[in-house]
């Protein structure tokens, strides 16, 4: 399975439109090869290096998605509209929907991942990353990462 972006390369920097400083609209992504037998898939961003690339504390989620179909094609620029049944989780600004890289300092990493999963999950009560990670446990057949990364101009 892969995961890609029209927007940006791997490893590349993310535009920023797709940022605080920008319009903030989540960045398209392509779905590639989803294995047979998925029954359901799931998508958490988040930010490793948060607050800071050299002493980071703890990954910072910027969207989670679970219950996207497994022949979702990817998501539109923006996140919307959602794929059928699609439900959102929390991020760490306890709100639905993508928000945007707006590192403190430095240049930090946006690591995006799609899991494919056996099952599709019950409704979660707005799970976190967390949350959903736990309840995927045990039912992931695999698992695609593109990480694009950001530095705010003068930080």
């Amino acid at each position: 399975m892969r995961l890609t972006s029209p927007a940006f390369e791997p490893h590349a920097p993310i535009p920023a439109r797709h940022t605080a400083d920008g319009a903030d609209v989540a960045p398209p992504l392509v779905f590639h090869d989803v294995p047979p037998g998925a029954q359901s898939l799931a998508l958490i961003v988040e930010d490793p290096d948060a607050p800071d690339p050299a002493a980071p504390v703890k990954p910072w989620v910027h969207w989670v998605l679970y219950d996207l179909p497994p022949d979702a094609p990817g998501l539109p620029e923006g996140g919307t509209p959602l794929p059928a049944g699609t439900r959102e989780g929390l991020n760490d600004w306890h709100r639905r929907g993508w928000d945007g890289p707006s590192p403190p300092v430095g240049r930090h990493r946006y690591v995006f991942r799609l899991h494919a999963l056996d099952v599709r999950l019950p409704a979660l009560a707005a799970p976190t990353a967390a949350a959903l990670r736990h309840a995927m446990h045990g039912h992931v057949l695999a698992t695609a990462e593109l990480v694009g990364t950001y530095a705010r101009r003068g930080h």
